[in-house]
């Protein structure tokens, strides 16, 4: 089973850059970063294949995030410029269990981290 840890959230200014982290205890296969707000559904961000051959991202943040991985680290990243307010949530890492596809289902990933605070505020 894929353990996987975030790290890298805080607090930071409108307008302003994080990169979150995601170690994981193998070489997982399609992944994706996920968001939630307290009272609000889990979002999906952002996916990535195992090659990095191919990503896609949720509407809200395209131009804004984008999502990497550096295989012989076992790491996935989401570099997220110009935060806004609206971005403030916990972010998940997940990975799927076997699935090549950078477009899949939410119900696709069963591996998840503990999750990272996000707050962006003045």
């Amino acid at each position: 089973q894929v353990q996987l840890v975030e790290s890298g959230g805080g607090l930071v200014q409108p307008g302003g850059s994080l990169r979150l982290s995601c170690a994981a205890s193998e070489r997982p296969f399609t992944m994706g970063w996920f968001r939630q707000a307290p009272g609000k559904e889990r979002e999906i961000v952002a996916t990535i294949t195992r090659a990095a051959t191919n990503t896609n991202y949720a509407d809200s943040v395209k131009g804004r995030f984008t999502i990497s991985r550096d295989n012989s680290k076992n790491t996935v990243y989401l570099r997220m410029n110009n935060l806004k307010p609206e971005d403030t949530a916990v972010y998940y890492c997940a990975a799927t269990a076997g699935y090549t596809a950078a477009s899949v289902a939410s119900s696709a990933f069963t591996y998840w981290g503990r999750g990272t605070q996000v707050t962006v505020g003045t």
